[in-house]
């Protein structure tokens, strides 16, 4: 019997080998990944240096465990080279294997700015467990010998990611600067007055905010790293870390002729263009809502919800992926947010209202007809983002 062959060894693959197992206690598994396959939670990867977390500490199974856990065989350091849709063949690095039915689950890879510099090298970006060890690594190597120990960390880009990562840091002691070309951290996700939080907050951590600028260019400066700002200002580094965000990972399926847009484009039951080949997780473009918008999804609970939809459609029950808003939660110790981001299409024509309930900042994000389609909440709690999701979709 042919295998479900799934590429991929993140949240996304394992995710939709449990659901699979769940329904199909005999079905052929075959997942199959370049790296070593441990089972790690990617988003505790922003946080997990003031925790004081070694990589392999972050790693709370191993490719053997998974395998046993989800009755799969499991081929690690394994490079697929070419899927051949037609023959339906995944040719890989230790040979070409046939599938009944093939996930492509390969996530996004991070976006490597094309700044100058002699030093532009070493600029360091956080997108797998690899990512982390090799920047824990450079903390501890390159920071300068004081008591307690710290480091001089500029992160390019004030979004979700890079400002986890500079309260992160900040509280474990290291001297951050952060850089974004916008006038506020988490500009394209927070309202404003959640934005104007977020910076106060930042800027008491003693994080040194450079904004409505940019880094052109980074160069070797007396065993340290040269920052040069678009505006003029100078930086000195011990490590540059780049967050200005990840692009779905389209190799394998333009290479193989999938339709593609920003991810690869999928259906409403996750797939692709090409017979019995799905697509999961980061690099997958999704439908998201009955209009025909598509939209890549890299957060946790889309990927749980497709993957489950995906699961059962694999095992010959058609179900489509029921995208369902769900909050994204900021892991800022110093500020902590929710937040569902207002449809991009709306943006436009929308509106922010702010209620100020003691230290509690609530905005509401009001589309053109007057239906609440987003929100922001900070500090959040439970009980308030409650209900605020149960509020959405409805016309106040």
């Amino acid at each position: 019997m042919k295998p479900i062959i799934i590429i991929g060894a993140g949240m996304a693959a394992y995710s939709l080998a449990r659901e699979v197992r769940k329904l199909n206690k005999t079905a052929a598994l075959l997942i199959i990944t370049a790296d070593d396959g441990g089972f790690y939670s990617k988003p505790m990867l922003s946080n997990a240096f003031a925790q004081k977390k070694q990589a392999a500490q972050l790693i709370s199974q191993s490719a053997a465990q998974m395998a046993e856990q989800v009755g799969a065989n499991i081929m690690t350091k394994t490079t697929v080279k070419h899927i051949d849709t037609a023959a339906k063949v995944v040719d890989t690095s230790i040979g070409a294997f046939e599938y009944e039915q093939l996930v492509i689950a390969v996530g996004a890879q991070a976006i490597r700015l094309g700044i100058a510099g002699d030093a532009s090298d070493r600029i360091l970006s956080v997108n797998h467990i690899d990512d982390y060890a090799t920047f824990r690594e450079k903390l501890l190597m390159e920071q300068p010998h004081t008591e307690p120990a710290t480091a001089r960390v500029v992160i390019l880009g004030a979004g979700l990611i890079g400002c986890e990562f500079a309260d992160d840091l900040a509280l474990h002691g290291h001297k951050v600067t952060l850089v974004d070309p916008n006038a506020l951290p988490l500009a394209a996700l927070a309202a404003p007055p959640l934005s104007q939080g977020l910076h106060a907050a930042l800027t008491a951590r003693g994080i040194d905010l450079r904004l409505g600028t940019t880094a052109s260019s980074v160069d070797h400066a007396d065993g340290a790293i040269k920052v040069t700002l678009a505006n003029g200002d100078t930086v000195i580094a011990d490590v540059v870390l780049s967050a200005v965000g990840l692009r779905p990972d389209l190799t394998l399926a333009q290479a193989a002729q999938l339709n593609t847009g920003r991810g690869i484009i999928v259906d409403s039951h996750g797939r692709t263009s090409a017979s019995d080949v799905y697509a999961l997780g980061d690099c997958a473009e999704y439908l998201v809502d009955s209009e025909g918008r598509t939209s890549p999804l890299p957060y946790i609970a889309p990927i749980l919800t497709a993957a489950r939809a995906i699961a059962k459609t694999l095992n010959g029950e058609d179900t489509a992926i029921d995208l369902k808003h769900s909050p994204v939660i900021v892991k800022t110790p110093s500020y902590p947010l929710a937040l569902v981001p207002p449809p991009p299409h709306a943006v436009a024509t929308g509106r922010w209202e702010t209620e100020v309930d003691g230290v509690t900042t609530i905005c509401r994000f009001f589309d053109a007809q007057g239906m609440m389609v987003g929100f922001g909440v900070a500090p959040q709690e439970a009980k308030i983002r409650q209900a605020l999701m149960a509020a959405l979709g409805t016309t106040i």
